[in-house]
């Protein structure tokens, strides 16, 4: 037998009457070149690392004076406010040749001053372009680059658990590093938190500092920037996780053109489906969303999507739960049309629904209460559906909601925080922000009633 060539044999064992498959084995192989006896990523990572870049953001926090109050600063005096700088190192991708690097909003999404590094050492300032705390992305644009090499992104739904990927980064600020791994998990929720809980999980090392960074397949295609990881430690542990290229395509587009992320208005709410449900409805298991609310204004309702409806699919993407649902939605234009499959009293039903932004319906109407009153140093707006998708809430019906609270004022002594929701004074229902205008002029003594994450509060206004 030619040494070079090599003999592929199987065999098929009985034990204890058994019969058992082994897999085709090779029984002898000479290599003879040099190609033959190296697996390499070399090439990728000389092609993907020149669009991978360190990030240096720096902050300046300001903290509030000592004596805020201005009974003790007339024995005390007026303090200044206390500053201090808080640096942060991240990692980013170039995806526009024009100098658009993405990366993650905890890395320079509030920066006051962010350095860019390229792997060739090149230096250039950068500029926060457009930012979304809820899906913990960033766009930055490099100042007077020259053209730059870029990264394309892959359709992050065609990845499957298994596949080989590459992380590109700076951990711990040594220095661009790659390290390696598989997709060892799809959809999953970060131990942070997040408001799109579906994230491609993997073993390739990720470490402090490569969040912002790259991670890639092995043929050097963009597939999710890596933004977390699991750690008792704050070191690598093999499991980390990177938000997915089709959410980092939708932010991105969005940020370009508006200048914020805007997406894709349901209008509809609903829960999983679990077990118990699924019995009850007849299902072979466990999947999809059970509608229990929709507003009838919406593309949802104006679809024709009904309370009871069991939505199965998006676009042909079979949607297990609900955080499926926020995530497929999210990653869709506000423009054109999606399909919904879902069932009705057991019957299949295909729902066209347009895509729309959220509107501005009805006008924030922001105002800031000013004055020695409970709420003063809160400011009110209208909650509107453009408000509740910013907020990463459901819109059912006209609301008047706290928008933002001063620090040290009166109404943050008390206790009120941003995204309360004001449902009544004395009484009477609250709509809109001149109806609440209106009411807390009263003088006389008046009970408010708030709603903070569901839960039902009050408090009393002396008069």
């Amino acid at each position: 037998m030619n040494r070079s060539s090599t003999k592929i044999f199987s065999a098929l064992i009985t034990v204890s009457g058994l019969a058992l498959a082994l897999p085709t084995v090779a029984a002898q192989v000479t290599l003879t070149s040099r190609e033959q006896v190296t697996m390499t990523f070399a090439p990728v990572v000389k092609k993907a690392t020149p669009a991978v870049v360190n990030i240096y953001a720096r902050k300046v926090i300001r903290q509030p004076a000592i004596f805020d109050d201005a009974f003790l600063q007339r024995f005390f005096g007026q303090m200044a406010p206390r500053e201090r700088v808080q640096n942060s190192l991240g990692s980013g991708v170039i995806v526009r040749s024009s100098g658009i690097v993405i990366t993650n909003f905890h890395v320079a999404g509030d920066a006051d001053e962010i350095r860019v590094v390229l792997s060739d050492r090149r230096e250039f300032e950068a500029k926060v372009v457009g930012k979304d705390d809820r899906s913990d992305l960033a766009v930055l644009q490099l100042q007077d680059a020259p053209e730059l090499p870029a990264l394309d992104l892959a359709n992050s739904d065609d990845v499957e658990v298994g596949d080989l990927v590459l992380a590109i980064g700076d951990p711990f600020g040594v220095g661009q590093t790659v390290t390696s791994g598989i997709v060892s998990g799809l959809a999953r929720a970060t131990p942070v938190g997040a408001d799109f809980r579906s994230f491609i999980q993997t073993d390739a090392a990720i470490n402090p500092g490569n969040s912002g960074g790259a991670l890639i397949t092995s043929d050097g295609r963009l597939i999710g920037i890596n933004t977390a990881i699991y750690s008792q430690t704050g070191g690598s542990i093999g499991i980390g996780f990177a938000i997915p290229a089709n959410m980092v395509k939708a932010v991105l587009a969005s940020i370009l053109k508006e200048g914020k992320a805007v997406r894709a208005w349901f209008g509809a709410s609903g829960r999983s489906v679990t077990a118990d449900l699924a019995k009850n409805f007849g299902l072979p298991r466990p999947a999809g969303i059970v509608i229990d609310h929709v507003n009838a204004n919406s593309p949802a309702g104006k679809a024709g999507l009904r309370v009871g409806d069991i939505i199965r699919s998006v676009n042909g993407h079979e949607v297990v739960d609900l955080d499926e649902l926020r995530y497929f939605y999210a990653t869709l234009p506000t423009s054109g049309n999606a399909t919904l499959s879902a069932l009705r009293k057991g019957v299949e039903q295909t729902i066209d629904i347009k895509l729309l932004a959220a509107p501005e319906t009805p006008p924030r109407n922001p105002k800031l209460i000013t004055g020695r009153q409970v709420f003063s140093g809160v400011t009110v707006a209208n909650f509107n559906p453009a408000m509740a998708e910013e907020m990463g809430r459901e819109y059912a019906e006209p609301q008047v909601i706290i928008a933002g609270v001063q620090p040290g004022s009166i109404a943050a002594n008390l206790g009120l925080l941003p995204g309360d929701v004001i449902i009544s004074i004395a009484d009477k229902p609250i709509t809109n922000v001149d109806q609440f205008l209106r009411l807390i002029a009263d003088r006389s003594p008046w009970t408010c009633t708030m709603n903070r994450n569901g839960q039902v509060f009050q408090f009393r206004n002396p008069g």
